[in-house]
């Protein structure tokens, strides 16, 4: 006589084990939540029932069930597009589709499950998940419910995990939801599977060889008792209906197998009811809480990637810096966001390279704790720049490729005007880069074109509001700003209904509310021309657009001005997306960009203007960080690229904190600070780290042989120049006298800020094995963590190795971060502690009209706001030829502005220029490409 396999017992033993695993998993991140999704079209009373059997199920275990119902007219097309937002929904973790669909319309049902999400997939029988079941990709595929429910019936019946394994196995019936996948996952749990169907022959014989049979041919009682051979285990898929004639009797199930005959052969039976049902319910709900932690937890939970790292072949000496990219084949996008945890639906594509991240990543992973937060800094630098870049790609290369971390690099988005002018590229260098290089530098996703059309909306806006103004009545003005409709009303936006609230009037729905007087304050900004500070950007050096008259066109009645061009990465807007913290953030600063004064001395916003909504909307899409990789294949995010004089020259807090939960705990986020430490750290630190709330792990100060010699005494650096003999041959003395100079009083100021400090020093060729040991050992008298040579431009990540483990090691030390100064000192006051605790002056001389302006931004409430010096950056003093660490100076302050929207002032220290020109010969004589093979050469 057969043991009975009770469904209901080991359906519920199923669902003990989820609902533990859930509890425990909810008990480390309490807002966790598992989602199932049901899709019903129309209203079969049976799909009613089963439905509400897996809700009801669901919330037994602590999880939750959601039923999305359709009518029963639902289109194809409508079904599609609710499948779609399910797949956009990070809430939503499983989804089926109840069949059979109730509907008036032709749907091909086979199409709509296939548009389901593989990873949420979890009946298992999208075209994907059952291509990897038949391949037997097991650890890869979700199992569909019912096979997966035969199973382990099996195993948990036999007492064996391994008793398919050598067996006879035979699936009758050949369906796309049971005997299909069953026989392939008997099959690879090492049965010997064989599928029977309506056109095989010797059925009865077949079924007679099995030591498993699985039935699921839909005939009441089609197997017989003699089909069965002796002590085999017999799992009835079948559900058949006997519809009661008699009132008040119920239905009758009854399975494919005739049970009585069967238990007198058999060694196990599962029966029908309370077989094989009870398992599939358990086991959708089991896929979609093991979906769950797949999902919320991948790039945290699970620690470290999976990742496939980028083999580099070396050559010497290092060829050109697109040369080495172009050798390098990178990965498809999609491949690497996989690898380190970032989901299908939250990446865009732009080409197989790049591509951009949704932020809904940070709500996915908000229970996940940040990685390590690095900040790559360097000395006061020479015109040739002393390869922090290089080193942020670098050190990222040596923590990911071969000490196998989990590990973001995170760096800003050149301008397009260097590239095409003198500096060339900014993706690093030598074999520690980002790639592809040229797409790095040229366009990436758009952002920087975006921020141009923004940026040139507003500075339209305001002309033209002037024009308005200036040509017409306050009558006719009001009116025209807020025309009445067809039914007498003046309908008010609601950017202008925020106007009114900032002006104390009342809320009204209707203009005709408004007294006179209230229109007219309401209509009239009163520009003050003198006082306009938003310019027009493009990402084009060009030195003939520094200064321009506009207006000169007929049409503009005579109504000129003088004004100029900056270049689109000094516009204030990409400062502001460089600082936000999401989209709504990043249209409240919008809202708050002061443009000018009013002749009555009010600030004028964008929002004044009107024209917050429409700067977002062109925006939108730049809020999302871009993914790229370096040359070893590990990932780098390159987003936004304000100024580091102007602005505060560092990448968006966006990208770091998306990276800090992708990496996970242990992993480590690098980012860099534009310029010498005196200027991108500082800014760093009270800046960016002020509004993004992250507090750095340790900075890395990047320091060369060269610079110091430099600051030691050394003949100027010129850009363009042959190097004289000192920075080619071995100098102690000057080098000494740099490291007790610069280097020490730029490791000084790091330590300031309470964060653990190593210094780098990046190996150049003509560096002595004396001088570079000497760096080191300064560097740790003066206070540095820990200080390491490194060679990553020529070696790669293996070449930064040493480096690494520094950095990794620094990062253990308890940080005790502090910002420099309060918000709520007077500007005058957190303007001098910059330049006497950073800068070593002994103090600050305001000109008249940096003090005017103090007291203009004091009186406007812009007084809290944090600094963001407009400085040289080859000088501590505001004269770019005094090297070293001078003292004794007094830095003048000859003018400050504010970028409110950004959240900063900015003083400017001597003449900024926001605009660069192109010199006798441009990069742009050197870039060239093939119009066959489409291959850009020329970039460096």
């Amino acid at each position: 006589m057969a043991k009975i396999i009770s469904g209901l017992e080991y359906s519920q033993k199923v669902l003990n084990d989820v609902g533990e695993q859930l509890k425990k998993v909810k008990l480390e991140t309490p807002d966790f939540n598992a989602v199932l999704a049901i899709v019903q079209v129309g209203n079969r009373s049976d799909s009613n029932v089963y439905i509400g059997s897996k809700l009801k199920k669901t919330a037994e275990i602590g999880a939750q069930g959601m039923l999305v119902k359709l009518p029963e007219t639902t289109t194809q097309s409508q079904l599609e597009a609710e499948i779609e937002r399910l797949n956009n929904d990070n809430n939503v973790d499983g989804i089926i589709v109840q069949l059979p669909l109730d509907t008036t319309n032709q749907i091909d049902a086979d199409s709509v499950v296939d548009m389901i999400h593989p990873l949420k997939d979890v009946d298992g029988l999208t075209r994907e998940n059952a291509g990897r079941l038949f391949r037997g990709e097991l650890d890869k595929t979700i199992f569909p419910c019912t096979p997966f429910g035969c199973l382990y019936l099996v195993q948990q019946a036999t007492g064996d995990p391994n008793y398919v394994s050598g067996k006879n196995v035979v699936v009758l019936g050949r369906s796309k939801i049971v005997g299909s996948p069953a026989a392939s996952l008997f099959m690879w749990h090492h049965g010997t599977t064989t599928i029977c169907h309506s056109k095989t022959k010797d059925i009865k014989e077949q079924c007679q060889k099995a030591d498993i049979l699985i039935v699921a041919i839909g005939k009441k009682h089609f197997v017989k008792g003699d089909w069965i051979k002796p002590g085999a285990v017999v799992i009835d898929c079948g559900i058949n209906v006997e519809e009661a004639h008699e009132e008040g009797k119920k239905n009758k199930l009854f399975g494919d197998v005739d049970t009585e005959a069967a238990k007198q052969v058999a060694g196990y039976i599962t029966p029908v009811p309370g077989g094989v049902g009870p398992m599939t319910v358990a086991m959708l709900i089991r896929n979609t809480v093991e979906q769950a932690i797949r999902r919320r937890l991948r790039g945290g939970k699970e620690g470290r990637w999976s990742i496939n790292y980028l083999k580099q072949s070396f050559v010497s000496p290092v060829p050109s810096d697109i040369v080495i990219s172009r050798q390098q084949v990178p990965k498809n996008i999609l491949t690497l966001a996989d690898e380190v945890g970032i989901m299908e639906n939250e990446l865009d594509q732009y080409g197989k390279k790049k591509a951009k991240v949704s932020l809904e990543v940070l709500k996915r992973l908000e229970h996940v704790k940040n990685g390590k937060y690095i900040v790559v800094a360097g000395i006061t630098p020479t015109p040739l720049g002393e390869g922090k870049s290089t080193t942020t790609m670098g050190l990222s290369q040596a923590i990911g490729a071969h000490l196998h971390k989990n590990v973001f690099a995170c760096v800003r988005q050149p301008s397009q005007g260097p590239t095409f002018g003198i500096k060339g590229g900014a993706a690093g260098g030598g074999y520690a880069q980002c790639i592809p290089m040229e797409e790095f530098n040229l366009h990436l996703t758009g952002d920087i074109h975006a921020i141009t059309a923004a940026n040139n909306l507003l500075a339209a806006a305001i002309d033209a509001r002037m024009f308005h103004e200036n040509t017409q009545q306050d009558e006719p003005l009001f009116n025209r700003l807020c025309p009445q409709n067809k039914q007498g009303v003046r309908t008010m936006s609601a950017v202008q209904k925020r106007r009114l609230s900032r002006l104390g009037f009342p809320a009204v729905d209707d203009g005709n509310q408004l007294t006179p007087e209230q229109r007219v304050k309401w209509a009239r900004l009163n520009i003050d021309p003198k006082t306009i500070t938003w310019n027009r950007v493009m990402d084009t050096n060009d030195r003939f657009l520094r200064g321009i008259d506009i207006g000169e066109g007929p049409q503009e009645k005579g109504h000129t001005r003088h004004t100029q061009f900056d270049i689109a990465v000094a516009s204030e807007i990409m400062a502001i997306l460089a600082l936000t913290n999401s989209l709504a953030d990043m249209r409240d600063r919008i809202s708050k960009i002061v443009v000018a004064s009013s002749k009555e001395g009010e600030p004028v916003t964008a929002d004044d203007l009107g024209v917050t909504d429409a700067l977002t909307v062109l925006m939108r899409d730049t809020v999302r960080p871009n993914l790229m990789q370096t040359l070893e294949g590990t990932p780098v995010f390159v987003h936004a690229g304000p100024f580091a004089n102007i602005a505060h020259g560092q990448s968006s807090i966006l990208a770091d904190k998306v990276a800090l939960k992708l990496v996970g705990e242990n992993g480590y986020v690098v980012t860099e600070a534009g310029f010498g430490a005196d200027i991108g750290m500082e800014k760093f630190f009270n800046i960016k780290c002020r509004y993004s709330g992250l507090q750095p792990s340790a900075v890395v100060l990047v320091a060369t042989v060269r610079a110091l010699k430099m600051h030691g005494g050394g003949p100027a650096v010129v850009a363009g120049a042959p190097l004289k003999h000192e920075y080619l041959d071995e100098n102690i003395e000057l080098v000494s006298a740099g490291c007790d100079s610069n280097l020490r009083k730029q490791i000084e100021n790091a330590r300031k800020f309470g964060v653990p400090v190593v210094v780098c020093v990046n190996r150049f060729s003509t560096d002595t094995e004396k001088e570079l040991q000497l760096v080191v050992e300064k560097a740790k008298k003066h206070g540095a963590h820990n200080a390491v040579v490194s060679e990553h431009w020529a070696k790669g990540g293996a070449g930064a190795l040493d480096l690494a483990k520094a950095v990794l090691d620094a990062t253990e030390f308890k940080s005790d971060f502090k910002f420099l100064y309060p918000l709520d000192l007077p500007l005058e006051e957190k303007i001098a502690t910059i330049a006497r605790e950073i800068y070593g002056a002994d103090g600050i001389e305001l000109s008249p009209e940096a003090k005017e302006k103090l007291e203009r931004y004091t009186k406007q409430g812009f007084d809290k706001l944090p600094i963001c010096m407009a400085k040289t950056q080859y000088s501590f003093t505001h004269d770019p030829s005094k090297k070293g660490a001078p003292t004794g100076f007094v830095l003048p302050i000859r003018d400050v502005r504010a970028s409110v929207g950004a959240g900063f002032i900015y003083p400017l220290v001597g003449e900024m220029m926001t605009m660069p020109g192109l010199s006798t010969r441009p990069c742009f004589f050197d870039i060239t490409i093939d119009p066959v093979t489409e291959q850009i050469d020329g970039l460096f």
